[in-house]
């Protein structure tokens, strides 16, 4: 074929994928097409034969038990279905977590074992297991298994249920099978005249094993919302009823990991990540629930009505309906009872977010593509002579050799070390794409070596797969494999990625996978994995093992020592652990915007706190109002990146007009004064799995008003921030939850909390708040980059409460390496009570061998709040005085002096002392 050919073919496909990779409802399939799906959900509860539990014992510390379910009488002239026969086993864990799995029973023969999904739980879970000694038999219908914190569970035997409730026969938290809707499609032999294929558009799914797919339904009882199982483009923070009275969407939520372009801003509809975990939360108390499988899922929320009944019952409980088409049940309940009580539950089970280097915080900027190294040059150029400080330039596919990644094109990108050396000279990174479709082209050695060694997933023939993705005829490693992803892993090595520095980092993209010529634009269902599994088992899994293998790469490369940074589009439950997500290919519009802060939240809610969205919107030609406003919202984001499509125009900062650069440059200059105490919430993320960006609810779990609010959101527990999602807005309705006061950020006015106000909209910021009682370690002198301001001086901004006290912590570490795991860091707590600042070291005692110090000190302290007349400060150690000066909050806030400031105190940040107010 010659050459001119086939450039002409790949430039049709490309055209062509564009077209069909944009939302076309068509393309991909609804709950009516997926035949599970509409099996499961076409049942009324209670219509299947009644599941009943046996032979309950202990083994092992564990619960063990066998269902079985008699078949209905068979219809006339037809076989007779066979008896359903399960086996369960239930573990209970440390810390309130209940394990529940059921599985065949292999003892009758079948051709395979169904899939459980490994890697996923941390290693260490079964130390955590609690060896049960006993159990209770209340009546003869049921047993109870003791949980930690005042909890039992309860197995009713016939019909099986499972109820987790607080110990004494209180009341119930979480239950399974409480509407008879749990059902398990058992492998069995083909029957003659069978027709197991699937077929869609022009697809066929061969299906040899056959209908696998379980169902089972979950009520969340006492609760008044649920939330989570990303990924879904929502106007809400909660999910939304698919079923019952008064419903008119009638799909239910999908987790099916799928490159959409251009994907609805509201639907149930998955797009690139799936995490099946779901948590409640009234008032009173929250719970949650983990089904650890990797397959396409579908699940409805379910409301009053959607079993015919006239919803008479409990006032608060939310029924949910789970259904998978394969895999085991490998389910997790967690009690609570409070909402971070749930939070921590889960990430003791997928772990929590790793600690990400300090620059990977700060500002990214993005395109595809930058052209070349001269137009690499030029942006790098453009926001130094606008004073723009940025940390991280990224480069899309266009910079490889005929799209081979691990490539430069060499008449593009000749000098690639040399470009990198010169972005790091002023602390810069730069970040290349490295996606999972390998070009089959006899001329990428990475091809050939896979296809030598069998590294690729077979088709249904057991072929190396080859499907068509942006280089054209393409096939994709199996990650599955613990050997292959070894063998990638030694490809990011320096002497192998050619051209490649140590700070250089990776973008994982496409990595669903993306298949432009599958089916729904993704791998087909019956392809093979590592082991005979089959694609449709491990699918939402895939991209998860492709980051954690990239991950792994770049540990290699550093030998254990520089932290990863690799931003991932598809995700799983344990993706957090080994970098950042993004929401994908949004668009530049504003309902885009608004959508973005309840996926980012739900995104922190269920593990990923290092995620955010394309700011400015991937796709499209942003107003400039639109991306102002898009700024100074991501500016909070805990992953803060401007990206854009190749055919928008070109979207620098300062190609706006003076004003609108002025308007970026403080929206950008807002985060890098905020990046001490986004780096101190990636440490408590680390270490405790509560996000950095959290839903008002989070901190106020109390407060109804706040439980579906997905328009403003918490930075951590001290800082508030309200979107604006309209274009030209004037004014908007900001409601401040809790009993203190809220000090504007910009203006340091103080405002009460537990009330709506109507504010003024002004185009220089977005309003946003910091809670009274809080204390926020910031930076207030701009520099090139992150790197650069590593030991500039630190200022306090202290809002008192009511009582006149406050509290905050700061934690620093070299900001790159593990040292901090063997106590090279430093944690420091500010308290402000009784008229004294104090500081203290919360770091513990014998942590480590390794050490970390700072000569960096704090130049000034900034307390809201104060009563007015208050002028001097007594410094200990050394009795020194201060003057203390009433001014504006910050060097760049307003003008009035609405705060008490203590100028050049010159407290070392790594010391014990007191500040006393006199």
């Amino acid at each position: 074929m010659s050459s001119p050919f086939i450039l002409l073919l790949l430039l049709l496909l490309t055209s062509l994928t564009s077209l069909t990779s944009a939302w076309k409802r068509d393309e991909f399939r609804t709950c009516n097409q997926t035949p599970f799906c509409k099996r499961a959900r076409t049942r009324s509860p209670h219509s299947l034969p009644p599941l009943s539990a046996s032979q309950i014992s202990l083994s092992d510390g564990k619960i063990t038990a066998v269902l079985h379910r008699s078949p209905p009488e068979p219809e006339p002239d037809s076989q007779p279905e066979p008896e359903t026969r399960l086996l369960l086993e239930l573990s209970v864990y440390q810390n309130g977590v209940l394990r529940l799995k059921i599985d065949e029973d292999y003892s009758d023969s079948v051709s395979k074992r169904r899939f459980q999904v490994p890697d996923v739980l941390l290693p260490d879970l079964d130390d955590r297991r609690l060896f049960l000694s006993r159990l209770a038999s209340p009546d003869p219908g049921s047993t109870v298994a003791f949980l930690s914190d005042g909890h039992e569970a309860v197995i009713r035997h016939d019909p099986f249920q499972i109820v987790v409730r607080r110990s004494g026969g209180g009341d119930p938290v979480i239950s399974l099978n409480s509407h008879g809707l749990f059902d398990f499609e058992q492998l069995r032999t083909k029957k003659e005249g069978e027709d197991w294929e699937e077929r869609f558009r022009s697809h066929t799914d061969a299906r040899p094993h056959g209908p696998q797919s379980i169902a089972l339904d979950v009520s969340f009882h006492g609760a008044e919302f649920v939330y989570g199982i990303p990924e879904h483009a929502s106007a809400s923070l909660a999910l939304g009823r698919t079923r019952g009275r008064g419903v008119e969407e009638s799909e239910p939520y999908r987790l099916f990991n799928l490159d959409v372009f251009e994907y609805l801003h509201d639907s149930p509809f998955g797009i690139y990540g799936s995490i099946p975990f779901m948590l409640s939360h009234s008032a009173e108390a929250s719970s949650g629930f983990f089904w650890l499988n990797a397959a396409e899922m579908q699940i409805d929320v379910l409301g009053d009505g959607w079993d015919g009944a006239a919803g008479v019952g409990e006032a608060k409980r939310i029924d949910t309906l789970w259904m998978s088409e394969a895999g085991i049940v490998d389910a997790f309940f967690m009690v609570g009872p409070g909402p971070k009580d749930v939070l921590r539950q889960y990430a003791s089970l997928t772990g929590t977010q790793a600690m990400p280097q300090e620059f990977a915080v700060a500002y990214h900027q993005c395109r595809w593509n930058y052209r070349d190294e001269e137009d690499v040059a030029g942006v790098d150029a453009g926001f130094d002579e606008h004073d723009i400080p940025y940390d991280v330039l990224w480069l899309d596919i266009e910079h490889t050799e005929g799209k081979k990644y691990f490539t430069w094109d060499k008449m593009l990108f000749p000098n690639p070390k040399e470009m990198q050396r010169k972005l790091a000279d002023k602390g810069r990174h730069m970040v290349t794409i490295v996606d999972p479709h390998m070009k089959r082209d006899d001329s990428n050695s990475l091809h050939r070596e896979a296809t030598e060694k069998g590294y690729y997933v077979k088709d249904a023939g057991g072929r190396d797969y080859d499907g068509w993705c942006w280089p054209g005829s393409s096939s994709y490693p199996d990650m599955l494999n613990p050997e292959i992803r070894e063998w990638w892993a030694e490809k990011f090595s320096f002497e192998n990625y050619v051209g490649s520095t140590p700070s250089l980092y990776i973008w994982n993209d496409m990595n669903e996978p993306s298949v432009f010529n599958g089916p729904e634009v993704t791998m087909p269902r019956d392809v093979i994995h590592y082991g005979g599994v089959e694609h449709r088992e491990l699918h939402n899994a895939y991209g998860y093992y492709f980051h954690m293998a990239t991950a792994n790469g770049l540990l290699k490369r550093g030998d254990g020592k520089d932290r990863p940074f690799v931003l991932s589009r598809a995700f799983f439950a344990g993706s957090q652990r080994y970098g950042a997500v993004w929401t994908g290919d949004n668009s530049a519009d504003w309902d885009h915007l608004k959508s973005s802060v309840p996926m980012v939240l739900t995104l922190g809610l269920t593990g990923m706190s290092f995620s955010g969205a394309d700011v400015g919107g991937f796709f499209g030609n942003p107003e400039t109002d639109l991306l102002v406003r898009w700024y100074q919202l991501g500016a909070y984001y805990p992953f803060f990146r401007a990206h854009a499509h190749h055919d928008t125009k070109r979207r620098e900062p300062w190609l706006f007009g003076e004003r609108n650069t002025a308007l970026m440059r403080e929206a950008i200059h807002v985060r890098y004064s905020l990046l001490p105490y986004y780096y101190t919430l990636f440490r408590e993320a680390s270490v405790s799995g509560i996000p950095i960006m959290r839903p008002l609810w989070l901190e106020f779990p109390d407060d109804k008003e706040t439980f579906n609010n997905g328009e403003a959101f918490m930075v951590g527990e001290s800082l508030f921030v309200q979107g604006i999602y309209e274009q030209g807005q004037k004014s908007v309705s900001v409601y401040l939850p809790g009993q203190e006061s809220w000090y504007n950020l910009k203006s340091g006015l103080a405002y009460a909390g537990g009330t709506y106000h109507k504010l003024e909209v002004f185009e220089d910021s977005i309003p946003s708040f910091q809670k009274a009682g809080t204390i926020v370690p910031r930076k207030e002198r701009f520099r090139r980059s992150s790197t650069q301001m590593a030991k500039d001086p630190y200022t306090l901004v202290i809002a008192l409460n009511s009582s006149l006290a406050a509290q905050g912590e700061l934690y620093i570490d070299d900001g790159k390496s593990y040292d901090f795991e063997h106590g090279a860091y430093i944690h420091r707590q500010f308290s402000f009570l009784n008229d004294k600042l104090s500081s203290s070291s919360i770091k513990p005692a014998n942590l480590g061998r390794k050490q970390f110090s700072s000569d960096t000190t704090i130049e000034r302290i900034v307390i809201l709040g104060l009563p007015a007349g208050t002028k001097r400060a007594v410094i200990e150690p050394g009795n020194r005085e201060a003057d203390i000066e009433p001014g504006p909050l910050t060097l760049r806030g307003g003008a009035s002096p609405v705060a008490h400031i203590v100028r050049k105190p010159n407290l070392r940040i790594s010391d014990d002392w007191t500040l006393r107010i006199l």
